[in-house]
Order: structure tokens, then sequence, then C-alpha cells
């Protein structure tokens, strides 16, 4: 039974792949999406996985490494995963903003109704008292909700984002507890006087589910790569295929639930030993202490795919 819940967030800092296999369609490599609404994820699997690889690779507690080893195998689980299942549990990462070109301001976040009604549910998970209040409904696929202080308005009405135009309902009553929505996602995500913490106030955009969908759906980065005869400098035949990545600046979130470790006896528990009372609190410390600011996770590694900032110290609202 997992005691203790937290959000984790991560930010695109390079294009991310993290893959579902081979396809039929268009693309040879999609990334993985929900199935009931084709947004992007991260399956829990795919996270942990990525997660316990950075913690493997670098050692950077002050624990000795046959410790730290041990501590990796209790909190994350054993290679052979019929001894015992890790303390650590990993929901996937759902997408909360995604990256979309603007005629002004460069880029915007957009995210939904739908989205925002998913990120509260889930929250409430960790936080039973967090809530978003005055979600708007936005009917009409056109209409959109964004801070009377952005920068993306092409026309004192309008915002044109790819080659859609979107009227404007300016509604700076979305909040988190206090706070207006976008001001609560910009003291969570990034570093106060930041110029990221700057836009991320003023540029995120609510548009409808429906265009929120379209956006998911076709506004990924997808690349065609091939591979070159070394002989001959020409393309290998049959070589070339094309691979779907989500881009930079894409924001989501999971949850991680700790429970106390599977391992009975005091002699096995390692660096855990004689935390009966509160070993979940030491499991997810251990986990907080050895994250990364900057991990790896998904496909690409090689050529810099799926560098993602971490954001693990959530303020409760």
């Amino acid at each position: 039974m997992f005691k203790i819940k937290q959000p984790l967030f991560l930010i695109n800092q390079t294009p991310l792949h993290a893959g579902s296999g081979s396809d039929l369609g268009i693309v040879d490599l999609p990334i993985q999406r929900e199935r009931h609404t084709g947004f992007p994820k991260i399956e829990g699997s795919s996270l942990k996985g990525a997660l316990r690889h950075d913690f493997e690779a670098d050692n950077n507690t002050s624990h000795p490494q046959a410790k730290y080893d041990e501590a990796i195998t209790l909190t994350f689980g054993p290679d052979k995963g019929d001894l015992h299942a890790g303390a650590l549990g990993f929901t996937d990462a759902r997408l909360l903003l995604f990256p979309v070109r603007s005629v002004k301001g460069v880029f915007a976040w957009v995210t939904c109704p739908r989205v925002l009604r998913q990120f509260e549910r889930d929250m409430k998970i960790a936080t039973p008292d967090f809530s978003i209040s005055n979600i708007p409904n936005l009917a009409e696929m056109n209409a959109c909700v964004l801070s009377a202080q952005t920068t993306l308005k092409a026309t004192p009405d309008l915002v044109i984002l790819e080659e859609y135009a979107f009227e404007v309902e300016e509604k700076t009553d979305i909040t988190v507890g206090e706070k207006a929505l976008n001001i609560h996602l910009a003291d969570t995500l990034f570093d106060k006087d930041s110029y990221w913490h700057d836009k991320v106030q003023k540029d995120i955009v609510i548009v409808s589910d429906t265009a929120f969908a379209d956006f998911a759906q076709l506004s990924t980065e997808v690349i065609t790569r091939t591979k070159i005869d070394p002989n001959t400098g020409t393309v290998i035949g049959g070589a070339l295929f094309t691979e779907e990545y989500l881009p930079t600046e894409s924001v989501m979130y999971a949850l991680i639930l700790a429970a106390p470790t599977f391992i009975k006896e005091e002699k096995n528990k390692g660096i855990f030993k004689d935390k009966m009372t509160n070993e979940a609190s030491t499991v997810m410390q251990f986990f907080k202490d050895g994250l990364r600011d900057v991990v790896q996770i998904g496909g690409s590694a090689t050529i810099g795919k799926g560098l993602v900032r971490t954001v693990f110290n959530y303020q409760k609202p």
C-alpha cells in the first residue's frame, strides 16, 4: 500500500521519443499515446526504467557504492522481478502543456479543459485539497482563454497558433487555491525572475478539447532519418524511416508513489534499516536526493534527444 504520493514534473529540454514500436501508419516510429484521447504520454514502465538507469549510472549520494546499489534494488525492484516488488510506483506521465508556434510571441503553451480536469483529479491523489476553480467550457472550437498580460495577440481579439485563428475570451479567474492557475504553474515549474517564469505566466492558452487534440496529434515533430553507406557516401537502400518526437518545452507530470520496502528482514534493508516507522518517507527521500535536475528519457540518446528537466519540489497551494 502506497503511503506517500508526490507529483514529478518533466520539462523537455530537447525533443523526446518515448516510442511505441514500429507502425503501419504515416510515421514509422510513433511516440506513446493514450488510447482513448490520442494525447502523448510516457508509460510508467518507461519512466521508471529511465530513472532507474540514471540512478544506476551515477551514485550522486554519500552512500558507499554497495549500499547505494542495494538501495536501488529495494527502491525500484530487483532485476528478477519475482523476488519482490520495488517500494516506488510510477504512474504514466501525462501531457499538461504543449508548445505550439504562434504568430506573436514565438510560441504558446496550450492546454484544454479536459487536460486541466485530469490534472486536478490526479493531483488530488497527492494533495486531497487540490482544486482548480472556474475551468472554462469552451464549446466553440475557435475560442481560447488566456492572460490579459499575454504577448501572443496578433490583433486585439485574435491569437494565431500554427495556421489557426482563435478568438480571445480573456478570463483571469482560473485559480488553484488563492493563486491564478498560470502563476501557480509558473511558480511550480520555473525559478522566479527567469525568462521562462515570466513567459509561462503570460503565454498559456486554454483552447477547446478538440483543438488541443488536433495540436497534440498533428503538431509533434516528425524527423526523417536514414543511414549512409560509408563506402559510397550515399543512402543505403531501404534505410529511410520517420521518427516522431514530443517537442522541446513540452510539460508533463507523473505521480511518484512510495511504500515501505517489501523486504521484511531488518538485516536485508540496507540504508533503510531501522526506519520501520517512516520507511516510505525514507524511500521517497532517497529518490528525491538521487534524482538529477536533468535526466535522459526515451530513444536517440546519442544524438541529444530526450533530455528532460525534473521538478520534484512541489509546494502545496
